[in-house]
């Protein structure tokens, strides 16, 4: 076990006040770039999302071909009934 010398004791508390300091510091500049890149993500899909739909390059999801083929077909046979 090391016992620490208790006249150092004050210049290794204050030096460890420093270090979380700027530790914090860089959390918190790392978290803002973070929130940064993700809004910016979130328009770069957007937009990407936009110009897909313009395109016509987005697949036909299933459930909703399948939903409005139930709907057509429905109404088809109510149409024949006498």
């Amino acid at each position: 076990m090391v016992i620490m010398d208790p006249k150092h004791s004050a210049e290794v508390s204050k030096h460890l006040d420093k270090q979380n300091q700027a530790l914090m510091e860089t959390y918190r500049a790392m978290s803002h770039e973070l929130h940064k890149l993700q809004v910016e993500e979130e328009t770069i899909m957007r937009k990407l999302y936009e110009l897909m739909s313009a395109e016509g390059l987005l697949p036909k999801r299933k459930k909703e071909k399948q939903h409005g083929e139930n709907i057509v077909g429905s109404t088809e046979s109510k149409e024949q009934e006498p």
